[in-house]
């Protein structure tokens, strides 16, 4: 049986999600407040951790922080009254994995909650080989260490970016359009706020574009996005 943290403070959202993910057999902990939350995921082992970005006292950005300071990996969702796409990259690039908006369907969480869960099994018993190293022009990425150099510089990706650049530079010069992007780099099967992969594509570029040559992330417009040599 799956374990899922839920930091959540609304009372009545608690008991919808908590009673609708029993009964599809999670077990569900719940903490009310930031503090409380992030206290038991450093002490306790979930599978996932539901986390709601407004809360009374730490905030669930702030949480996330803590937690991936702290090196603790577990896919994080968050719940979000606050959808604009500043909001949510803002949210993602705090370290969470994925997001839902509020108010949601239940079906739609417990898609989110597999598809994360199914990612991050498969992530774990991945067998590495030294064919996980992938280049274009002066970028390598060594998906067994989980780095990426430009120019023989180390660059610091958040996860959400890392996961970016490696479905680009999979499909390098071949054309991704931002629904393929959700989808492979999020594992968002959702036709849903594209726009935050536009916030996305200008976070990475400002860390592997801006300051080397060639540029490598091209947009292709009304298309989408590229890897390539220009």
């Amino acid at each position: 049986m799956k374990k899922i943290l839920l930091v959540e403070d609304e009372i009545n959202v608690v008991s919808f999600i908590k009673k609708g993910l029993t009964e599809e057999d999670f077990e569900v902990s719940v903490a009310l407040d930031g503090s409380s939350g992030t206290q038991m995921a450093s002490d306790n082992d979930f599978d996932l951790i539901i986390l709601d970005i407004m809360l009374p006292d730490t905030n669930g950005i702030e949480v996330c922080k803590i937690l991936r300071n702290k090196n603790i990996q577990t896919p994080i969702l968050f719940l979000t009254a606050l959808n604009t796409a500043d909001n949510i990259a803002l949210g993602l690039n705090s370290g969470a994995d994925d997001y839902l908006a509020k108010p949601f369907k239940f079906i739609e969480l417990v898609a989110r909650i597999k598809a994360l869960l199914r990612r991050s099994s498969a992530t774990g018993n991945e067998i590495k080989t030294k064919e996980n190293i992938y280049t274009i022009a002066n970028l390598k990425m060594d998906d067994d260490a989980k780095t990426v150099e430009r120019n023989g510089e180390l660059i610091s990706l958040t996860a959400t970016e890392y996961r970016l650049l490696f479905t680009l530079i999979k499909n390098k010069g071949r054309v991704l359009s931002r629904v393929d992007l959700l989808e492979s780099a999020w594992d968002i099967n959702f036709n849903l706020a594209t726009n935050v992969v536009d916030v996305y594509i200008n976070y990475l570029r400002k860390k592997i574009d801006s300051n080397y040559e060639p540029k490598l992330v091209h947009t292709v417009i009304g298309m989408g996005y590229v890897l390539k040599e220009a």
